[in-house]
């Protein structure tokens, strides 16, 4: 079989196509295209087919169509897009604002690139402007003989079917789209529970193994200390007990289950957590009034969690300051460690992630702590991420930033907080 070029099928096909970029620039026309439009390729590849084609006698129809063409290229699943009668006006030559009225039949589908992106649309356009006007034809030889009926009764008829049948297609679409999203959201919800299993027999698995080993030992050795035994596997116990508590509190984060919330003074509970801690953590600026909606006890958490994490790395100074700004309120605990290296400031938020220096420095640690903090931050709108300091020295900076809460006015002009 010889080879088949598949320009010259484009090329040499009786109906008008074209091949639109996605920002609906004109990539290629076929022949027929330029025969049925009047316009040469050169006058149409490279610009913008609304620009080529202003349509500026009839906006609905520029309304429409780009409408359309757009939802073609911003599809989920790129399903085709049709119009089956759509007035679009072409403008008269030499009378740029005067449009000659045509209607048409336009068929859009995306062409895709391997990795599933759209690359452009191919539009083919039908030209319907002689079957509108044969049936206005008709409509007017029998509205004559049934005395005057209008015949815009039967066109306005034409356009109410042509839309009944376009608001059907969406509304097929948008079942599919809500489909998707229903059918996407339960693999993730499968994704998460097999997480889950996976991060509880990756991070278990150590202490179960410390324990059984204490208990065997204890067991063949008849001159075992049985309270050194028992401590031992108390502490064990402590941190199992320790590691299921936060894939729990991850779990429940990660379900987005209902939250209280409440009124939070930021600056008082970060004050308390620092005067709660063993280091030495200094507090350099805390902005009173403060206010954030979250629930106390996640918040604490949060915090909690942050200062935990500058405590495993700093070497003799963290540092804790909250700011006010743009209507966020902005928390940031600085050590002055080793700092993160650029490749892992995004890992660190990972599940069980631990860099060398904190494995050798605190063995206990479990790789959740920042995790559960960044889940919390989200659950209330608002981010968590990990940055150099800012006077170029070395050590760690996490910045936590969350909504002020700000009060609603009384007719007193005083102000309540919002419920």
């Amino acid at each position: 079989m010889t080879d088949v070029d598949f320009w010259d099928v484009f090329d040499a096909a009786p109906v008008a196509l074209s091949v639109l970029s996605p920002d609906l620039a004109f990539v290629a026309v076929n022949r027929a295209h330029e025969r049925l439009f009047g316009k040469t390729r050169a006058q149409c590849v490279g610009r913008n087919a609304f620009e080529v084609f202003p349509g500026k006698s009839w906006p609905e129809g520029v309304r429409t169509l780009r409408s359309s063409l757009e939802r073609v290229v911003a599809g989920g699943e790129g399903e085709a897009d049709l119009l089956l009668l759509q007035r679009y006006d072409i403008e008269i030559p030499g009378r740029p604002e005067a449009g000659r009225e045509r209607y048409w039949s336009v068929a859009s589908c995306p062409l895709r690139h391997r990795d599933g992106t759209v690359r452009g649309v191919i539009v083919r356009m039908q030209e319907v402007t002689s079957f509108v006007d044969r049936m206005r034809e008709q409509a007017g030889r029998t509205s004559a003989g049934a005395g005057g009926t209008s015949v815009t009764a039967v066109e306005a008829q034409l356009f109410a079917q042509a839309e009944e049948l376009h608001e059907v297609n969406q509304r097929l679409r948008d079942a599919e789209a809500r489909e998707r999203r229903v059918s996407e959201g339960l693999r993730e919800m499968v994704r998460r529970q097999r997480q889950v299993v996976a991060d509880a027999s990756h991070d278990l698995r150590n202490p179960v193994s410390g324990l059984m080993t204490r208990l065997e030992d204890a067991l063949v050795d008849p001159d075992a200390d049985p309270r050194e035994t028992m401590q031992a596997a108390l502490h064990d116990a402590e941190r199992l007990g320790d590691i299921i508590g936060d894939l729990l509190e991850l779990a429940r984060l990660e379900a987005s289950a209902p939250m209280p919330a409440e009124q939070v003074d930021l600056a008082d509970l970060t004050r308390a957590e620092v005067a709660h801690r063993r280091s030495e953590a200094t507090v350099t600026h805390l902005t009173p009034g403060t206010v954030v909606a979250a629930s106390p006890i996640r918040l604490a958490r949060l915090v909690t969690n942050l200062l935990a994490n500058a405590e495993r790395h700093a070497r003799s100074r963290i540092d804790v300051r909250l700011t006010a700004r743009d209507g966020y309120a902005a928390l940031e605990v600085i050590d002055d460690g080793p700092g993160i290296p650029d490749a892992d400031k995004e890992n660190v938020f990972a599940r069980f992630f631990r860099r060398p220096d904190a494995r050798t420095s605190d063995s206990g640690g479990s790789g959740l702590g920042l995790p559960i903090a960044r889940q919390i931050a989200e659950t209330y709108g608002g981010t968590l991420h990990a940055a150099d300091r800012a006077d170029g020295s070395s050590g760690a900076r996490l910045i936590l930033r969350l909504p002020l809460h700000h009060p609603h006015p009384t007719p007193d002009g005083s102000s309540h907080p919002a419920r």
